[in-house]
Formats: structure tokens, C-alpha cells, sequence
């Protein structure tokens, strides 16, 4: 194979109230809107490209593993323990749904917050290396 996947451009999120959806990623989390219709909002968030879609009601992006548990399906990233913390308390603070932080076994901490709808997500202390070069030397993506 001589071509690689680069990067993940776009990711799609089930949502049972597009607008509510979209005010609260934006307020929440600082997305910022750049498009929306009946059947979909195009958010910026995290250097990639969100899809609220509307989708029937109890739909999300979850998923069982093999143990029964309940997993998410995208992990964020944050740069060192610091801001994980501080991410975390200002989550709760704002009425989010946050988990506890957690020692999972390897480099850094991370933690488990839930959108309106019940999306999971993850965020990791640990910035990806590739990304941490690009912030320390100011390029952009």
C-alpha cells in the first residue's frame, strides 16, 4: 500500500434535539457552529470537523464491549495532568456529566463525560506526539 489515512476529518454524533444539542456544544465545550440545518449541525471542535445529526431517540455513538460495559467511542486529548484536572472540575462545575478521573494502566489520566443525549466520551491527559510537535514549533493543521 503506498497511500496512508492521514487523519480522521469528520466524526458523526446522534442527537434527539439538534438545536438543544448544538447550543450546548457550543456553550459547553466551546465548539464553535459553523453551519446548521433541520437535519444537522457542522461544529468545529478540537481540530476536527462534528456532525450533530439527528437521529431517533435513545440512538448515540456507544457501543458494549465484550465485558458488557458500555465504551465511547472518541477520545480527546489535553496537554498533561494539569489541564485534565482543570478541564474536569470546570465539566462538573458547568453541570456536565463527568466521571472520576482515572489511573487506567499507562501514560496519564483520563475521564469519562456525557453529552445530552448519553454520547460518551473520553478525555486523556496525554497529548498524541505527532500533535505536541505541532504545537511546540506553532504550526497549525
Amino acid at each position: 500500500m503506498i497511500e496512508t489515512l492521514v487523519r480522521i476529518g469528520t466524526v458523526y454524533i446522534p442527537v434527539s434535539n439538534l438545536e438543544l444539542s448544538c447550543e450546548w456544544y457550543v456553550e459547553k465545550l466551546g465548539a464553535k457552529c459553523t453551519y446548521q440545518d433541520e437535519d444537522k449541525a457542522i461544529l468545529n471542535l478540537a481540530n476536527m470537523s462534528i456532525f450533530l445529526v439527528r437521529a431517533m431517540k435513545e440512538q448515540s455513538a456507544n457501543f458494549i464491549d465484550s465485558y458488557g460495559n458500555e465504551r465511547f467511542s472518541i477520545t480527546f486529548e489535553v496537554n498533561g495532568i494539569q489541564a485534565l484536572e482543570t478541564m474536569h472540575e470546570e465539566f462538573i462545575a458547568t453541570g456536565i456529566t463527568a466521571g472520576d478521573i482515572e489511573d487506567r494502566g499507562h501514560s496519564g489520566r483520563n475521564f469519562v463525560f456525557m453529552d445530552l443525549d448519553g454520547n460518551k466520551f473520553d478525555v486523556w491527559s496525554e497529548l498524541s506526539p505527532s500533535f505536541k510537535k505541532l504545537m511546540e514549533t506553532g504550526d497549525t493543521i
